[in-house]
């Protein structure tokens, strides 16, 4: 049992890892095929698309977890089944209206922005919100059957068909290359919607019952998630999206650039989250709140002492990185990446705080963190990036991270003592 779970573990990392690998040679080859100027547009597009697929998007995906875990370790296989079925109808109904608020936006979008072409590039690549919007719930499956290893998979070669996809298409121009995604897309999520069925169909048949007098708490647990969800999507997309606004498509492209050492550090912790959020939550399920805060203490104190190996060698590497990476034409994005590799390093030593607000049922800790991460975030890019344009967004990306950091020291803190009396209590109603 012990191998086992050390084999999926072992698969998980190196499928994410391969997947890490493929989006940055994604973006390299978009980089050094497309230009400055062009890549600038295609990398404004997808933060329009992403903005918009994660505002609008209702987040179901945390209350799937926590929910089908409960219904598992119950047995309740008819309500595991309706949750999943009213999932899909939410995911569905979110990427529609996101695709149709990008066809609706497209005309003004070389206004707005300040440079022609935006407009048919967020035309070219509308429809990923709604081709994407299903991929999660059938992924979701894979996580309740504890097989992360086959999420990981999945990741690395949804991954690889967008890189294939940009380096046939690119070429040809930025719009081919966001079409391009699309269809890659589909096709990714046509093949994990008929692995997540087969998935759901390996538990116990039974007939889709009400969820009954979970539907307040699921209710609640999907709005808290998507609001949590949307102040995200303040700091990840609306920050490029402004720096467009103030200071144009081309320094977009070379925050895009700048934002690698963060892209690569979340999705270095990428397994170790998709870990911690299956094994904790079924946990916390169980009653073993203390054992899933001494994994948050492990995490923490391992990853940050990788970072303080790690970021000197990159923090001196990086004009060296950027020039062999993506070109010479690019070196206005050291000093940014520069900026964002220490925001990036706090992130990574906090990265169970993606999964632990799932774990222990209270996404509304996620809307007040990153709600005060965005608060000092966006006046910060409106401010600095005016000014000093993709160095201007860095700044105001590593204040925000400080402030994020702070934030969740405090909850911690208070959860260990909440934690912490609810042993007290038990350990002295068991006693004789």
């Amino acid at each position: 049992m012990r191998s086992r779970l050390l084999r999926r573990r072992s698969a998980t990392v190196a499928w994410i890892y391969v997947a890490v690998a493929f989006g940055i040679l994604g973006t390299i080859v978009a980089a050094r095929v497309l230009g400055l100027e062009e890549f600038g547009v295609f990398a404004t597009a997808l933060a329009a698309v992403g903005f918009f697929q994660v505002l609008l998007d209702l987040t179901v995906e945390e209350s799937l977890t926590k929910y089908g875990f409960r219904y598992i370790a119950a047995g309740d296989w008819g309500r595991l089944r309706r949750l999943f079925r009213q999932a899909l109808l939410l995911k569905l109904a979110g990427g529609a209206f996101a695709t149709v608020v990008l066809i609706v936006l497209a005309p003004f979008a070389d206004q707005i922005f300040g440079s022609q072409g935006v407009e048919t590039a967020l035309l070219a690549a509308a429809l990923l919100p709604l081709v994407q919007s299903s991929e999660n719930v059938f992924a979701t499956a894979f996580l309740l059957h504890g097989r992360y290893d086959l999420r990981g998979a999945y990741q690395a070669g949804s991954t690889g068909l967008r890189l294939v996809a940009i380096a046939l298409a690119a070429p040809l121009g930025v719009n081919q290359a966001l079409a391009a995604i699309v269809v890659a897309q589909a096709v990714s999520t046509a093949a994990i919607t008929i692995l997540g069925v087969a998935a759901l169909r390996r538990f116990p048949p039974a007939a889709s019952r009400e969820l009954g007098e979970d539907v307040p708490g699921i209710r609640s647990f999907v709005a808290q998630s998507s609001i949590a969800t949307g102040v995200i999507s303040l700091r990840t997309t609306l920050v490029p999206l402004l720096l467009g606004i103030v200071a144009g498509p081309t320094d977009v492209g070379l925050f895009r650039i700048a934002q690698t050492p963060q892209t690569g550090l979340a999705a270095a912790s990428s397994p170790a989250r998709l870990v911690l959020l299956t094994e904790q939550t079924r946990d916390w399920e169980r009653g073993e709140q203390s054992r899933v805060l001494a994994g948050v203490r492990g995490y923490t104190l391992g990853a940050g002492g990788m970072m303080l190996v790690a970021v000197p060698v990159f923090f001196f590497a990086m004009p060296w990185l950027v020039k062999v990476v993506f070109g010479s034409q690019y070196d206005g994005a050291v000093d940014a990446a520069r900026i964002i590799l220490f925001a990036a390093a706090i992130q990574f030593t906090l990265g169970w705080t993606k999964s632990l607000p799932v774990t222990i049922g209270r996404p509304r800790l996620r809307i007040v963190t990153h709600g005060i991460e965005a608060v000092v975030a966006i006046p910060l890019v409106a401010v600095l990036g005016v000014e000093w344009g993709a160095t201007g967004a860095a700044v105001a990306v590593l204040a925000s991270s400080v402030a994020f950091a702070l934030a969740w020291t405090v909850v911690l803190a208070r959860l260990r003592a909440e934690v912490a009396a609810r042993d007290r209590d038990l350990h002295g109603a068991l006693q004789p």
